[in-house]
């Protein structure tokens, strides 16, 4: 599958500010002249942010295979509608979840056959793989506390508010994959200035030659 931009991916589980670090990247980007898609998983798509809608209500009762299929159909759209064109056009594309989230998630999670999700993934992206992953891990504590901030001021929606066991094979699994190769692991425990600066480091260490324009070394 060819593509001229970059793409980019954040994950991590729940309450790891991968969102807010997705965001900031794409400011940072923008300050250097560089075009930004942010989007998101499920979503970025009017079908795929109607599939989230689905996936997310506290009352829906989807089966973990159900979940799965709905997440995949929701990519499938995303990655045709949106990812794919915005790369052709040279972009950089920062996506807040792809692909290992549904491995986290529905695999090690909802204990579906690893092979399985990895097969739809493979169907669903064509094959799509990102250039740069970078994942977010917090310890279970860290976690637990961010969790009972956000009920009490946020709420919860339908994954937040699966079983504690649950949300610890999610953390375990990200804390796996983030040992595969080309991952960039971030310990997503220090504030948010100091990650999105190991980010930033990581990517110019890491992958010179992908954003080669910038050549100076990056800072605060």
């Amino acid at each position: 599958m060819r593509k001229k931009g970059i793409f980019i991916v954040f994950e991590g589980p729940d309450r790891s500010g991968k969102s807010t670090q997705a965001k900031l990247l794409k400011k940072w980007l923008e300050e250097k002249k560089y075009k930004v898609i942010l989007t998101r998983e499920p979503g970025g798509t009017k079908l795929s942010e109607n599939i989230r809608k689905i996936l997310l209500d506290p009352h829906s009762n989807i089966s973990p295979l159900s979940e799965l299929f709905l997440y995949e159909a929701a990519r499938a759209q995303h990655v045709n509608d949106i990812i794919m064109p915005e790369l052709k056009k040279g972009h950089i594309v920062i996506s807040d979840r792809f692909t290992l989230a549904s491995i986290a998630y529905q695999g090690y999670g909802r204990k579906l056959p690893i092979k399985t999700v990895e097969t739809l993934n493979r169907i669903a992206t064509n094959g799509l793989k990102p250039d740069i992953t970078i994942i977010l891990n917090i310890p279970d504590r860290v976690f637990n506390e961010r969790e009972r901030l956000a009920e009490k001021f946020l709420g919860v929606d339908r994954i937040e508010s699966a079983s504690s066991n649950f949300r610890k094979r999610v953390n375990k699994a990200y804390k796996i994959l983030s040992k595969n190769p080309g991952v960039i692991k971030i310990n997503a425990i220090n504030s948010i200035e100091d990650i999105k600066t190991e980010i930033l480091n990581s990517i110019a260490n890491t992958h010179p030659k992908i954003l080669k324009k910038i050549k100076h070394k990056f800072s605060r």
